[in-house]
């Protein structure tokens, strides 16, 4: 086998495929690229247990022909070279000579035949989104997906798409967050599935602004085509909860307030309580006082101004979930939405997007 390629395209396309790689693994080849060269084109493929991703890239290919190298060590060559056309060269040993400018290399790889084979994809519906809403959506969800997993299911993000409506949701049992657009589709396509957190944050990296991903869902494989580069995962085999319990159905008191001033507020008042995981919101008299205190530390306040004369209220929360849920909303302002101090709060903003976060209860 051999080829050329312009550095800058091979360095590309490695950084497009070697993020999946696992760091130690039981079958060594799954430490390397496959690489494929004919027609004109290479094909690198890297693969985990439970994730495959494909890069094609155009280059000159002198002798068609396959093999599969390790992937940390071929970037690392390609990305300290000049910019230069990169020459690759594989014998029938698996042992690549790599040329760029004046530096040469030998490295070893593998039979392309011990490399995992991607799965099979059968006849099946195919969904064209564009990929900016996909990145969207995701930006959106993916923070409020569990850490903890042992619960499985909520170990990644729920897509739905019923009625023409396209929903995304991510728990942790402690915060919700949820996201959907009308997609257009006839009422009588639907799908639903559970995408881990591991390709959801593979396709933040690789999602661009431009262009549609043509999504295809068969038994518990997904497959995301999103130009040069393809996205294989499994699917969690689970049954996501019922997420619509935890949505107030009704809201009492609605308080507008301005983002940015509340997102500086509570950074502000937060260092207080590293380590400590509260902060108080309390409206009153049309002022919001964001505040935290340390036992034998101190404490700190700071005010937002807003449209609000009820009852005074207290909430405490982790300031994170506040956060995390806030630097995801574009708008100016957010609706701060709930029914009582003790019972879940809803943040809302022009478009349909819900985070609903359960406050703290304070310690007695």
């Amino acid at each position: 086998m051999k080829f050329a390629i312009v550095r800058s395209k091979f360095l590309e396309a490695l950084k497009s495929v070697q993020n999946i790689v696992p760091a130690k693994v039981s079958t060594p080849v799954m430490q390397n690229v496959k690489i494929v060269a004919g027609e004109g084109k290479l094909v690198m493929t890297t693969t985990s247990i439970d994730m495959s991703v494909v890069c094609e890239v155009e280059c000159a290919i002198e002798e068609p022909g396959e093999t599969t190298l390790p992937v940390a060590i071929l970037s690392s060559m390609v990305a300290c070279s000049e910019e230069c056309e990169i020459s690759v060269a594989v014998d029938e040993e698996q042992h690549a000579t790599i040329r760029a400018g004046r530096a040469k290399y030998r490295l070893a790889g593998m039979d392309p035949r011990a490399f995992p084979s991607l799965p099979e994809s059968a006849d099946a519906r195919e969904y064209s989104i564009p990929q900016a809403l996909l990145k969207e959506m995701f930006r959106k969800t993916a923070y409020s997906v569990c850490v903890d997993d042992t619960r499985r299911a909520l170990v990644g993000v729920f897509n739905k798409l019923e009625n023409g409506i396209f929903q995304m949701v991510a728990t942790d049992g402690r915060r919700l967050s949820l996201v959907e657009k009308d997609l257009g589709y006839p009422a009588e396509d639907s799908f639903k599935f559970i995408l881990p957190v591991a390709a959801v944050h593979e396709l933040q990296r690789v999602l661009s602004s431009e262009g549609d991903a043509v999504v295809k869902v068969q038994g518990t494989q997904i497959r995301y085509s999103l130009g040069n580069v393809t996205i294989y995962s499994k699917l969690i085999a689970e049954e996501y909860p019922n997420f619509q319990q935890v949505i107030p159905k009704t809201i009492e008191t609605e308080i507008s307030i301005d983002r940015v001033q509340l997102i500086s507020a509570i950074e502000r008042v937060s260092v207080m309580s590293k380590g400590l995981f509260s902060t108080a919101l309390k409206f009153g008299d049309n002022l919001l006082v964001v505040s935290s205190s340390a036992n034998e530390i101190g404490e700190a306040k700071d005010e937002v101004p807003v449209k609000y004369d009820g009852e005074e209220v207290k909430f405490l929360f982790d300031p994170s979930y506040l956060l995390d849920a806030l630097k995801v909303i574009d708008d100016d302002e957010v609706r701060f939405c709930y029914n009582s101090p003790h019972t879940a709060i809803e943040l809302k903003c022009s478009v349909p997007f819900i985070a609903v976060i359960m406050p703290l209860r304070e310690s007695t």
